[in-house]
């Protein structure tokens, strides 16, 4: 296979360096201004010149605090611009993969979070990756939706790396303590998305397949014991150890409220798909190993 095959919109994030890093020449990354949601000619033309065969949208709003006053922006980013991709993609007849987001959930149930279980965002950026769920599977209804959470890597900005950069120049910090959730490696989340691209391949679309999956790091964690994790795999490798103390979420306000316990369920991903996602403890300490000693 010579030409490019999967198209991932979203050139410089996370995941998209994840998968274009994983996928070799078989992968290309878009982004602005070469693919704009605000300009939906763009998609059309992206999906003409390259030719793909499946779709996966990695682009998104992920700015949480300021959707609650730039709420256009994160309509057109997560809601808008995500349908019309994938409209663009069933008058194709190319299956569509979808990236969303834990925060559609408000957080209160107590245990990890099923597909099925009734969704309600409490933030702009929680309703408007939830209503883009709803549009790209009435859009496209060869579509995989796959909710993540807490991604972070060794490149782009994230909490693991703020949190290594911070402990390096102070000797404490202030986490909060009393949010949990699933911290993913985006490596691990491409390597899944990949994953899952090689069995449609394999056996052809199967309507099965179509519909919403959970795809976080296996295990859970709240912010203060991911940082501590990161620090003292940190610290194995000379960097400080900073005492990190951990804070309450009034301690910490934000324009936009964030969920409680955000945990989901990865069953069905195993289930369908055969995939499983590493534990988070590992991908940790790989990432951090990455930044601290990269000819490792």
């Amino acid at each position: 296979m010579t030409k490019p095959s999967i198209l991932v919109i979203g050139r410089t994030g996370q995941l998209a360096t994840s998968l274009r890093d994983q996928g070799g020449e078989h992968v290309v990354t878009v982004g602005r201004p070469e693919v704009d949601f605000a300009a939906p000619e763009t998609l059309a033309a992206a999906i003409e010149t390259y030719q793909p065969d499946i779709i996966v949208n990695a682009a998104a709003w992920t700015a949480v605090d300021l959707a609650e006053t730039e709420q256009e922006g994160a309509r057109q980013g997560n809601h808008a611009g995500p349908a019309r991709l994938a409209e663009e993609a069933a008058r194709r007849g190319i299956p569509f993969i979808h990236v969303s987001t834990d925060y559609v959930f408000d957080g209160r149930k107590g245990t990890p979070y099923l597909e099925s279980d009734p969704i309600n965002p409490v933030t702009v950026y929680g309703r408007t990756k939830a209503d883009g769920e709803t549009a790209v599977l009435k859009a496209q209804p060869q579509s995989i939706i796959l909710r993540t959470a807490w991604v972070y890597s060794a490149h782009g900005k994230n909490f693991v790396k703020t949190m290594l950069n911070a402990g390096a120049r102070n000797p404490h910090l202030r986490v909060v303590g009393d949010q949990r959730g699933n911290p993913t490696s985006s490596d691990d989340l491409a390597a899944v998305i990949l994953g899952i691209i090689g069995t449609i391949r394999q056996t052809g679309w199967q309507d099965s397949y179509a519909g919403i999956y959970h795809a976080t790091g296996a295990g859970e964690a709240t912010w203060h014991e991911l940082a501590c994790h990161a620090l003292e795999e940190a610290a194995r490798h000379g960097q400080p150890m900073p005492k990190v103390e951990a804070i309450t979420t009034a301690d910490w306000p934000t324009p936009a409220a964030r969920p409680a316990d955000s945990r989901l369920d990865n069953g069905r991903l195993e289930r369908v798909f055969g995939q499983k996602m590493p534990d988070w403890r590992d991908s940790v300490a790989r990432t951090v190993r990455t930044l601290l000693k990269p000819e490792a």
